[in-house]
């Protein structure tokens, strides 16, 4: 399979995950928005809203760094640099993501 045939094909199945997952979170958000502290922890530390939230960064993240990449791969003409953005991206993608489920963990 041709890489931005794949790219494509990723693009679109993390944008049909996002989409449940947002209606989700943002649903969930006006709910705990004017709570005290003590309901958003225990918003965050059910095991259910954990999960969701998590896979809800990851795709998210994922999704974004896709999109950015085509992007790069559009505008910036040198190769260099189209290399260290992607792979600055790339690894930004992966930490962020995984920093905010450490710590969210910690809870």
């Amino acid at each position: 399979m041709i890489s931005a045939t794949r790219k494509w094909i990723f693009l679109k199945i993390s944008g049909a995950l996002l989409v449940p997952l947002m209606i989700w979170f943002a649903s969930n958000l006006t709910m705990i928005y004017e709570k005290e502290y003590i309901n958003v922890i225990n918003f965050f530390t059910n095991p259910l809203n954990k999960f969701l939230f998590s896979a809800f960064i990851i795709i998210a993240y994922f999704f974004s760094a896709l999109s950015i990449s085509e992007v790069f791969e559009d505008y910036i003409t040198n190769e260099k640099i189209k290399n260290v953005a992607n792979k600055l991206l790339y690894i930004s993608a992966v930490a962020i993501p995984l920093i905010t489920i450490i710590l969210l963990n910690i809870l």
